[in-house]
């Protein structure tokens, strides 16, 4: 905000307060009024009232480095800061004094300094390092003088060109630019909050304002000429605060309207990379930040976009599309060539044999990069007929070269399909051949599951051995009953099925099935035999004749009264003396009787022979008598449990 003398304005504008315009003087009270610095009157016209239109809450802001700007300012201004100005610019002939501005003559050399006549009893001496231009040295010019000292020790007039300069560039500044103005300077230094600017007069441009996007380190613009916007200008405490983003932000308006109404979907413009992101760049086309995203960079995998790009970087790129309503623009740099998918059926056709190198390992398969911009993925599953792979990276890793085979190609997508084990002879094929059925086999039990397990039968190739065909004569409700997982086991091959990759083991056929010859041979209707009871239901009561084989005593061959519950006759555990009344063998069933056993054990008691059980009728004891059985002469395949059909006695 302009400050004004008090004194100057009450007349025109009346009384505003301590030395400020008030907001609510009108414009023809501006109009009239005038401002004074030094000599010199401007008139405050409505252009300058606009100028002072300024945003008053970022200056604000900036309060906090007021007091090393001043610091600042007074090290680089005569004495402790700039004095008033009209006592600075007034000679007084009769009595000259320290800290006034003065006209000199350049009337020598004396070393490093120029000698200068000032009109005074002796000469005054300048250090040659206060004129930027040393070659403009000329002896004879009229140069304006700061009178720093009157007589030094040595007794000569000290003098100061670059505080003379600064004085009259101030008063030039104040008298010719307003806030809003665009001026030009080199950058000094870094100072508390931002950079101190050189326009002829030392200026503060904060950190907040050196650029759109805050730099990294502001220190890089120490040296370079910038221009910027005059924010404030504070006439009392003698600085000027700029602004270089507000010019850059006016100018972006008027070059994104320009922009929005050009730009088209497929056009090839210039860019300025301004900053680079994991995801992508952006990059001003003069107006608007179009984003490159990594994807559109280049047909070829990149690990990040600073591997093609630099911020700065000027470059050529193609607009994807626009959104003029959200002033969003995509672009792409690889749409600027060819797309290396063009043609690829021609290059790679399925079922040829291709070389490529593993540029990346994910948990479902492997990359192959098979040249700039085309990859295929190799699956999990298409790594190895027989291995048992649970991560790609057991078989491959990153910047392995590997020959593979094209599987399929679709080309909409950019996908290509390849297999690794499609360069190799598939076991599978020869299988059949090295294991026809009934073929004997070792092999480890490698998983158990509820309907199974599975057995290795070589490397790779594992055989499902069924729950049912464990045992013949026991009910297997689960592997684990008979087998543990590492388990060596003796199989026989039962049937080999290439195209779907299976083989079926089992473990029962390894004997000859007992109801095939031993049970019918060895269990004849009409013979007692000794069992234990395993089982009662509300049918009848199974009973165990020998190890994993049972028959069935159903509740109406428990006694000859009717039996309701059969847990009133027998227990599990009892010891029962039992008679075959058949023998099934596509069934599989043997059925039982107890009272037929108890009739024949009271026959043998009335008759004169000794009490012998014997073979033959189902009604009578029968003409051939043979000892009683206890025990089958047949081999069993395994330990298990009791052959279990329910309620199924066809009595």
């Amino acid at each position: 905000m302009w400050r004004l003398r008090a004194d100057r304005l009450r007349a025109d504008v009346g009384d505003p307060g301590p030395g400020e315009l008030r907001p609510s003087a009108t414009p023809s009270g501006f109009v009239r009024a005038s401002r004074r610095i030094g000599t010199e009157a401007l008139p405050v016209t409505r252009r300058h009232i606009e100028k002072l239109m300024v945003d008053y809450n970022l200056i604000s802001q900036l309060d906090d480095t007021r007091d090393e700007l001043d610091s600042v300012l007074a090290d680089l201004s005569a004495d402790s800061g700039l004095l008033d100005m009209e006592s600075m610019l007034k000679p007084e002939s009769d009595n000259l004094k320290a800290g006034t501005l003065l006209k000199g003559r350049i009337v020598g050399r004396a070393g490093d300094d120029v000698v200068v006549d000032v009109g005074l009893k002796s000469e005054g001496v300048i250090p040659h390092g206060e004129w930027d231009d040393k070659s403009a040295i000329d002896i004879g010019d009229v140069v304006d003088v700061w009178l720093d000292t009157i007589e030094s020790d040595s007794g000569l007039i000290v003098l100061s060109k670059r505080k003379a300069d600064r004085l009259l560039n101030w008063q030039r500044i104040v008298e010719t630019k307003n806030e809003g103005d665009t001026v030009r300077g080199r950058v000094m230094r870094k100072i508390k909050g931002g950079l101190l600017v050189d326009i002829g007069y030392p200026v503060f441009l904060p950190a907040s304002q050196v650029d759109i996007r805050r730099p990294g380190d502001i220190g890089e613009f120490i040296g370079r000429e910038i221009e910027a916007k005059i924010l404030k200008i504070d006439a009392e405490r003698k600085n000027i605060v700029i602004s270089r983003r507000k010019l850059i932000e006016e100018e972006r308006t008027t070059a994104k309207e320009n922009l929005l109404r050009n730009i088209e979907v497929g056009q090839v413009r210039r860019g300025l990379v301004k900053n680079i992101a994991e995801f992508g760049a952006f990059v001003d086309l003069g107006g608007i930040d179009g984003l490159l995203h990594i994807t559109d960079m280049s047909w070829d995998r990149i690990g990040h976009p600073s591997e093609l790009l630099r911020i700065d970087d000027e470059i050529e790129i193609k607009v994807l599309s626009v959104d003029k309503d959200k002033e969003k623009v995509a672009l792409g740099l690889k749409q600027l060539k060819e797309s290396p998918w063009e043609h690829i059926e021609e290059r790679y056709p399925v079922n040829t044999r291709v070389k490529g190198e593993v540029v990346n390992i994910v948990p479902y398969g492997a990359f192959v990069k098979l040249e700039p911009g085309v990859e295929g993925l190799v699956h999990i599953s298409e790594m190895s007929w027989t291995r048992r792979i649970n991560h790609p990276s057991e078989m491959l890793h990153e910047g392995q070269p590997v020959e593979v085979m094209v599987l399929e190609i679709n080309k909409g997508k950019q996908e290509i399909s390849l297999g690794l084990k499609q360069t190799e002879v598939n076991p599978w094929t020869q299988v059949a051949a090295k294991y026809p059925p009934n073929t004997r086999i070792r092999g480890r039990v490698r998983n158990l599951t509820n309907y199974g397990a599975f057995v290795e039968v070589e490397e790779g190739i594992d055989g499902l051995l069924h729950v049912s065909d464990m045992s013949w004569t026991k009910k297997i409700s689960h592997p684990q009953e008979m087998l543990q997982k590492g388990d060596e086991v003796e199989c026989v091959v039962l049937k080999v099925e290439e195209d779907k990759q299976r083989i079926a083991l089992g473990l029962k056929q390894l004997h000859e099935d007992p109801w095939l010859r031993a049970v019918p041979e060895n269990y004849i209707p009409g013979q007692i035999v000794e069992g234990t009871v395993t089982k009662i239901t509300n049918f009848g009561v199974f009973v165990e004749l020998e190890q994993d084989l049972e028959g069935l005593l159903h509740v109406s061959e428990l006694a000859d009264h009717k039996v309701e519950d059969p847990h009133e006759v027998v227990k599990i555990g009892d010891k029962l003396q039992v008679k075959i009344l058949r023998v099934d063998p596509q069934e599989r069933k043997i059925g039982l009787s107890k009272k037929r056993a108890e009739w024949s054990a009271e026959h043998d008691t009335y008759a004169s022979e000794p009490v012998r059980p014997r073979r033959g009728g189902l009604q009578s004891p029968g003409s051939e008598p043979m000892d009683l059985i206890t025990g089958v002469p047949f081999v069993s395949p395994a330990p298990s449990g009791g052959e279990g059909d329910d309620a199924e006695a066809d009595e």
